[in-house]
This record gives structure tokens, C-alpha cells and sequence, in this order.
């Protein structure tokens, strides 16, 4: 049975998954899921111990990854309240190691989540704006909304610049890709809302560890794509996306 959602037609499962909230949950190719497909490109890339950051009203991902027999344990985050209050609620998880960050509405390169790996040091992958619009499923006009990433001369990271009021044609593209240290915690739970959403931001924490802590961030840039699910009209292309990869 398929369902109609605007001009999107989803099948009965997808419908589901889109209007629970749960996009992880959503089948792209058969019964296969983006959640899936995270989990197949982070553990292609070498790390072997994955924690999903959920709500507590979300025991649907807890049944789906049991039902797969899939290698995830998960922190709860209590309240929405940011992506820093998000990766402060994975504390307890990541321990004294550096860790992977990554959206679970966007499907990273296997090949960029591995340089992340082997750099073992705060870093964030950063995407060349131009390739990340051909090799992606992500317009132009939603790229420029994009957090842009400003890199100084021995390429450390100086700034990410949210919501850019003008954008260059050769600016690089944040993910929300990154591998952090552990104190990235300090930053986290040092910062306040921000002033736009009230939520407590990553981004936010990351300018606060730069600036305050002292840490530094490298950037490592890449002309590879990202598939992104941020929406519903992003499942048929989505879905368009990995049946060519896989063709």
C-alpha cells in the first residue's frame, strides 16, 4: 500500500516512519533503511562501537535496531534541547576516548568518515561547496543556508559562520561531520541556549572551545557528497541516490 504526503508518494512504511518524527526509520531501498545504511558506512569506516542519542519516547528505534540485531547501545536524552545537550547526553558512552559525531538524517562518505578515524584528533570534515551540490541530493538554494567553515593558513579551524548572509562560490560546507575529544563535554555544557532557537547548539560549543579552551580543530576537506533526509521530499531522491551507487 502506498501513501501520498504533499507531492511525495511513500509507500505505508515510510508514511509511518515520516510521521513518527523517526527519519533514521526510513525505508530507502525495500526494507532497508537509512539507519542501515549509517551504521554499514560507520562501521565500513572502522569504528566499532556506535551509540544512537535518543529521546524518551522513541522505544520504536530501540525495537527497530533489536528486530536488525544491529551493533548500537543508546543514550537518552531526556528533552530536545540541542545538539550539544545531544552529544553531552553520550558522556557516559564515549569515556576518556575521541569520538565520532554525525546527523542521522545524512549518510556520510565511507572514505571521509575514515580520514576522520586515522586523524584521532578534533577535526571536522569540511565539503567543497561545488562538488557537495553535484554529488549529493541537496540543492543549491539549501546549501547556501549551510553553516559555512573558515580555516586559517596551516588549516585549523577559526570559525563556522551559521545561517552565512552571503556565501563564495568557494567556501567550504560544515556537515555536522567530526571527530572530537572528550573535551568537547567542557564546551558543551559551559554554553547557554542561543538566542535564535533557545536550543543549546554545537556549533555554539565548538566557537566556545576554540575560543575559551584553547582546543584546536583541523579541517579536513573533501569533494565527496552527503545524502541528506532532512525532509520528506528528500526520500525519492534519496532513494535515488543509493540505487545509482549501488547500481
Amino acid at each position: 500500500m502506498r501513501s501520498i504526503v504533499g507531492d511525495v508518494e511513500l509507500t505505508e512504511e515510510q508514511a509511518q516512519a515520516a510521521n513518527s518524527g523517526l527519519k533514521a526509520l526510513m525505508p530507502l531501498i525495500g526494507a532497508k533503511t537509512m539507519l542501515d545504511f549509517i551504521v554499514e558506512n560507520v562501521t565500513a569506516a572502522g569504528f566499532s562501537n556506535i551509540c544512537l542519542v535518543i529521546g524518551p519516547e522513541h522505544g520504536a528505534i530501540r525495537d527497530f535496531c533489536a528486530s536488525r540485531k544491529l551493533p548500537v547501545v543508546f543514550a537518552e536524552q531526556p528533552e530536545a534541547k540541542g545538539t550539544a545537550d545531544a552529544v553531552l547526553a553520550s558522556k557516559e558512552f564515549v569515556g576518556a576516548e575521541n569520538f565520532l559525531v554525525i546527523n542521522s538524517d545524512n549518510l556520510y562518505p565511507v572514505d571521509g568518515l575514515r580520514r576522520l578515524r586515522a586523524a584521532n584528533r578534533p577535526v571536522l570534515l569540511a565539503f567543497d561547496r561545488a562538488n557537495l551540490i553535484e554529488q549529493s541530493n541537496i540543492s543549491a538554494d539549501r546549501v547556501a543556508s549551510f553553516a559555512t567553515v573558515e580555516i586559517d593558513a596551516a588549516g585549523n579551524l577559526t570559525s563556522i559562520v551559521e545561517k552565512p548572509e552571503t556565501v563564495e562560490a568557494d567556501s567550504l560546507v560544515s556537515m555536522n561531520a567530526w571527530l572530537f575529544s572528550p573535551e568537547i563535554f567542557r564546551a558543551c555544557s559551559a554554553i547557554g541556549p542561543s538566542a535564535e532557537r533557545g536550543e543549546y547548539e554545537l556549533t555554539a560549543a565548538v566557537q566556545f572551545a576554540i575560543d575559551d579552551l584553547g582546543v584546536k580543530f583541523s579541517a579536513i576537506t573533501t569533494g565527496e557528497g552527503v545524502l541528506d533526509l532532512s525532509n520528506r521530499g528528500d526520500i525519492d531522491t534519496a532513494s535515488a541516490f543509493l540505487a545509482g551507487r549501488n547500481q
